[in-house]
C-alpha cells in the first residue's frame, strides 16, 4: 500500500488519521507542523501527503508550495484535511498545488477511499 506523510499540529488528529489509514494497510509518517513535514519530505519519498491548513511554524499552504519545489514531489498528491471549507481557502490551496480537500470531522471510510484513489 501507500507510504503517507501526515502533517497536523493536533496529536489526537494525527493518531486518528494514522489508525484509520494503517488499518487499510498504509504506512504512516507523522509530523507536527509544516516545517517538520518539509524536513520529512527532504529525507524520504512519500506516495501522498495529508496536511492540515492551520499549524504553527509553517502552515499547510506554505508546506504544499515548498514540497512542490522538490523534484520528487512535483506530482505527489497532497490532500488538505482541515476545518476550513470556504472557497477562498480552497483557491489558496489550489494555487499552492493541493490535489484535494477533505473537511474535518472526517469519516474514516471516506478518507480511506480518497487516499486509495490517489495513492
Amino acid at each position: 500500500m501507500a507510504k503517507i506523510l501526515v502533517v497536523d499540529d493536533s496529536t489526537s488528529m494525527r493518531q486518528m488519521i494514522k489508525f484509520s489509514l494503517e488499518s487499510a494497510g498504509h504506512t504512516i509518517t507523522e509530523a507536527g507542523d509544516g516545517q517538520a513535514g518539509l524536513s520529512a519530505a527532504h529525507r524520504e519519498q512519500f506516495d501522498l501527503i495529508l496536511t492540515d491548513v492551520n499549524m504553527p511554524i509553517m502552515n499547510g499552504f506554505e508546506l504544499s508550495k515548498e514540497v512542490r519545489k522538490l523534484p520528487n514531489f512535483k506530482f505527489t498528491p497532497i490532500l488538505m484535511l482541515t476545518t476550513e471549507s470556504d472557497g477562498d481557502k480552497k483557491s489558496q490551496g489550489k494555487a499552492a498545488g493541493v490535489t484535494g480537500w477533505i473537511v474535518k470531522p472526517f469519516q474514516p471510510e471516506k478518507l480511506i477511499a480518497t487516499v486509495n484513489k490517489l495513492a
